[in-house]
């Protein structure tokens, strides 16, 4: 005679919750997104883009994988890294500054894009406009065309009152540059009675000429346009080297020794970007997320920099800062 022996009533709950739970580990899907870097990805704004992806739940190793493409400013490799993602299918590329968007761009119509860190997507073709998306691309937007140049040497005129040559580096192989700064700043730097010399550079190795050619031009001030040629703590130092006030859009400028950084909150850009990977990966189309503008300036002022070129920092000025290092 076979005996059977009944599952005790608890017994058979914990088999049902390990089933339900094996079943929706088994159905979950694992999202792959691609990330493409000019520089790296381990910036202080790209990690504010992680922390926040990890808030809304998507975790490295757990439910999302992660393939980084850096550039390490190399830009003539940007096409390659974008054309890798692009075949390996990933979910949604993620580009960050504006030559990653384009590169990935181009490499791909199909595949969602979500770009940081880029100023006037509609100015370079990425988008028809900014409420309705009609590509495969979307983000946040870091700051859209207006008198931010008039802004930002309005700030230079007010801590500098008598200054009349201002030196100003640029990239122009980077499409926000010539959309945003060489097309607009010299009126703006007329109307506040300075002189504007641009310097067109490509690469790092550009930069020690650079500065030594505005110091013997006359500079009053060097102003430096974010690119990945300019990132690191080089041309603090050699603005440093030279006597010549710095400032920069780059928030990061300042604190290493430049006088002034003035631009948008790219930590807030990045953090709203993780936003449009959360939604996509969910389902959302890029179609139907319009691209938002940050509307958040911060303004740093390094003081013991200031102190060191002699250079006195209005009152006024200093209450508006966000930042102000001693």
């Amino acid at each position: 005679m076979r005996r059977f022996t009944r599952a005790s009533p608890v017994l058979t709950v914990l088999l049902f919750v390990f089933a339900s739970i094996t079943a929706t580990h088994a159905a979950q899907k694992v999202a792959r997104i691609g990330v493409l870097c000019v520089t790296t990805c381990t910036t202080a704004s790209m990690n504010a883009f992680w922390k926040e992806l990890e808030k809304l739940g998507w975790v490295e190793g757990a439910n999302i994988v992660i393939d980084r493409k850096e550039a390490f400013a190399r830009l003539d490799q940007l096409s390659a890294l974008a054309s890798e993602l692009a075949q390996s299918k990933p979910d949604l590329i993620v580009a960050v500054a504006p030559q990653a968007a384009r590169a990935a761009a181009n490499a791909t119509s199909e595949i969602p894009i979500v770009f940081a860190a880029v100023a006037d997507p509609v100015g370079m073709g990425l988008a028809s406009n900014l409420a309705h998306p009609d590509r495969n691309i979307t983000g946040a937007a870091s700051f859209a065309p207006g008198d931010f140049n008039g802004k930002t040497f309005g700030i230079v005129r007010e801590v500098l009152p008598q200054a009349k040559r201002l030196a100003a580096f640029v990239n122009s192989t980077n499409e926000t540059h010539r959309l945003l700064f060489m097309k607009d700043a010299p009126s703006a730097a007329d109307k506040l009675g300075f002189q504007l010399d641009i310097s067109d550079l490509h690469s790092p190795e550009e930069l020690p000429g650079a500065v030594a050619v505005a110091k013997a031009r006359g500079a009053d001030v060097l102003y430096v346009v974010p690119d990945a040629i300019f990132t690191g703590n080089r041309i603090p130092d050699l603005a440093a080297m030279a006597g010549l006030p710095l400032m920069s859009i780059d928030p990061r400028f300042a604190p290493l020794g430049g006088l002034i950084s003035y631009g948008p909150d790219y930590l807030a850009v990045s953090r709203l970007g993780a936003h449009y990977v959360d939604r996509i990966l969910k389902g959302a189309k890029p179609t139907d997320l319009p691209i938002e503008q940050s509307d958040k300036y911060t303004l740093i002022i390094n003081l013991k920099t200031a102190r060191s070129l002699g250079v006195e920092i209005p009152a006024s000025l200093l209450a508006r800062a966000d930042e102000v290092i001693e």
